[in-house]
């Protein structure tokens, strides 16, 4: 099965944005390693925004 492509950029942006990551370095990441830093970033993110 193949990633959707909107969803590969809509990761990938996040993930360049937040961690300022070459967009190579993202590619090379499976989608399994994308989707955690996706999720680490929410994580952070959360704990920032609740002032912990």
């Amino acid at each position: 099965m193949t990633h959707p492509v909107d969803q590969l950029h809509r990761e990938t942006s996040y993930i360049a944005y937040h961690f300022h990551w070459a967009l190579q370095d993202i590619h090379s990441l499976t989608h399994h390693e994308r989707l955690r830093y996706v999720n680490e970033i929410n994580r952070i993110n959360t704990t920032i925004n609740e002032g912990r």
